[in-house]
């Protein structure tokens, strides 16, 4: 037995636990502890590495980008619980659904605000299914395509910034630039990696599949419009919305948070502040478009307090629990172990990336994104960015990865969000079947951003450099 052999056991032992729904964190933590006991007894492990660990909790407590992590999450929920993207997806309806797609294309446009307001992947599909779907269903959509759309609408929250992911991976990659500068024998990194770069790269990519979805929206209305039927007067009842509003009525409806969005995400591409800075301004600024839209009230408050608390809690501890296996796998040779098989792979870098993304994508079929940026990026980002790979880019090609495979059957876990909240009539099925359109819209998407890679740097280079 070796210590590298116990490492990887120690991972297979971890991912099969966390499936069989064992807390996250404690699960993470404690296999770590656990292995680094038993590579100690066999003296395959040196328990001196583990006086390495207060100091990783202290460079997490410095972390000031991951303050934002909390203020986003409440300018999230706050948003969510004013019943903005309501107001948006009615009046939205009104006005496009005479239309054949028309609906379909405003739940795509409203889904896309609500992701890039929230964050939250299944907030977002959540609210999305209660919505939209009874609406849809009701107006004579295909199931199919509804599911589809709420589905894939709901996680553009992991891309689109401000999101929690990016502000996640922008800190994690950060620490993979400067491992990869010391594998390449260089004091510093030629690029560093903050997340108001990420926010820039994930921009235009984020909009480039809001915009394939709403191709494919309208190639369907025009090819088969049965799928997706303009509303009209037999279908009125109390919901579907009345294809009555001029678009003036809509620019007052969307104003608030699209004005929002873009302090928040302006403030922090252009230099004005920070993205703590931003997070905290988007934090009241949800807050106050709740007031007055007469949705606050100190239950709500109460509400979306919890929710913060909860959510923060649960990013920050399975921080602190990743922390400890990363170095727990290190101390076992682990790293070294990955990077000379990714580096000696036939084809290069190029295989290499084909099979950490492969890799990654499975495994978001099986644990939430916060598992797979603390635990996986880690190991495999520096071992990357080393072959040659430029870390922004690659963060993007992540979290865009990590959405497809939240969309893909049978583990997707839009999936299982939506299926949450749609009706009995809904088939899990249907819900399958119905998403794997924009399964192949993700793809290309990833496949346009892998051939074309200014699509994420052209913006960051435009501002930043």
């Amino acid at each position: 037995m070796t210590s590298e052999f116990l490492g990887f056991t120690m991972f297979g032992v971890t991912m099969i636990t966390l499936l069989l729904g064992f807390p996250v964190a404690l699960t993470i933590a404690g296999s770590a502890l656990i292995f680094a006991l038993i590579g100690d007894y066999f003296e395959l492990f040196n328990l001196g590495i583990l006086s390495l660990y207060p100091l990783r909790i202290f460079g997490v407590m410095k972390a000031e980008t991951l303050v934002a992590v909390p203020l986003f999450v409440f300018m999230g929920v706050m948003l969510e619980k004013s019943g903005i993207a309501f107001k948006l997806l009615e009046a939205m309806g009104k006005l496009f659904g005479k239309r054949a797609g028309g609906l379909g294309i405003s739940v795509i446009i409203v889904g896309a605000l609500l992701a890039a307001s929230t964050g939250i992947v299944g907030a977002t599909v959540v609210t999305m299914g209660l919505m939209s779907l009874p609406v849809m269903t009701k107006a004579g959509y295909s199931t199919r395509l509804s599911s589809g759309l709420i589905c894939a609408s709901g996680t553009l929250g992991q891309i689109i910034p401000p999101s929690i992911v990016l502000v996640l991976l922008a800190d994690i990659l950060q620490g993979a630039n400067e491992q990869a500068s010391e594998l390449k024998g260089e004091l510093v990194p030629d690029n560093p990696v903050t997340a108001i770069d990420l926010f820039a790269g994930a921009l235009f990519p984020g909009l480039l599949l809001v915009g394939l979805y709403i191709f494919y929206q309208i190639i369907l209305a025009t090819t088969n419009p049965s799928l997706c039927p303009a509303l009209v007067e037999s279908n009125h009842d109390d919901q579907v919305p009345r294809p009555e509003v001029n678009f003036f009525q809509l620019l007052k409806i969307i104003l608030s948070p699209l004005i929002l969005i873009i302090v928040v995400l302006g403030s922090i591409l252009t230099g004005i502040a920070t993205p703590t800075e931003s997070a905290a301004v988007g934090a009241v600024g949800a807050t106050i478009i709740a007031i007055v839209s007469r949705q606050f009230n100190i239950e709500i408050l109460k509400a979306v307090s919890r929710e913060t608390t909860k959510i923060s809690s649960m990013v920050f501890i399975i921080l602190v629990g990743a922390s400890m296996f990363s170095l727990v796998f290190r101390g076992f040779g682990g790293d070294t172990v990955v990077e000379d098989f990714l580096l000696n792979l036939p084809g290069g870098a190029i295989s290499a990336m084909l099979i950490v993304m492969t890799i990654i994508f499975f495994l978001g079929f099986f644990l939430d994104f916060i598992e797979i940026i603390f635990v996986v990026v880690p190991i495999v980002s520096p071992i990357l960015i080393a072959m040659g790979f430029d870390p922004l880019w690659l963060g993007v090609m992540i979290g865009i990865n990590l959405q497809t495979s939240f969309l893909t059957p049978p583990f997707g876990f839009s999936l299982f969000y939506l299926r949450g909240v749609a009706a009995k009539e809904v088939k899990t099925k249907d819900i399958y079947l119905g998403v794997i359109p924009f399964i192949a819209i993700q793809i290309l998407g990833l496949s346009l951003i892998w051939i074309f890679p200014q699509i994420v740097l052209w913006l960051p280079n435009l501002i930043f450099k």
